[in-house]
């Protein structure tokens, strides 16, 4: 199996987490085995399937010393994006989607910087809260240390582009 109890893991769109334990579960017929992923911020359980969850974009939180890695590109130039809000919001999604942590930092600032020349649409606002929080799941769990000292940390290094 490739992950145990209390390996930490990141579900793309949830965040980071611990694996609290192993179920099995009767679908249609077919016993199926479930990891129950609890995220690190808050009290979701959700269940991924046991037997091949690479497949939903789950992986193992980085090591500490990506996180240097995740610094640059907060403090890198902007990506290039379309003014159009909705076709904008449709490629931050698919970065996302990903699950990767080098995507969720390109989305968080980016979209960051964005809300600082115009204000984001409704939409926006709520996929940079939930990239923020999805970036700060992760980075919690490897640097351990607390949400506001990571807000702090991101608001710095987004802003410090140019200085």
């Amino acid at each position: 199996m490739l992950y145990a109890i209390g390996d930490k893991i990141v579900c793309p769109m949830h965040g980071a987490g611990t694996i609290e334990a192993i179920e099995e579960r009767t679908v249609r017929d077919v016993c199926v085995n479930y990891f129950v992923f609890t995220a690190a911020r808050g009290t979701m359980k959700i269940l991924i399937p046991c037997d091949n969850p690479t497949s939903i974009g789950v992986r193992s939180i980085i090591k500490k010393s990506e996180v240097i890695k995740v610094k640059e590109i907060l403090k890198a130039t902007s990506s290039e994006m379309t003014k159009i809000w909705n076709r904008r919001y449709r490629d931050n999604m698919e970065k996302l989607k990903t699950g990767s942590i080098m995507s969720v930092s390109e989305v968080v600032r980016d979209l960051m910087r964005v809300d600082c020349e115009k204000k984001l649409s409704t939409g926006e606002k709520k996929m940079l809260l939930n990239a923020k929080q999805i970036l700060i799941s992760e980075l919690s769990l490897v640097m351990q240390k607390e949400e506001s000292e990571l807000c702090d940390l991101i608001e710095r290094n987004v802003m410090s582009v140019g200085k």
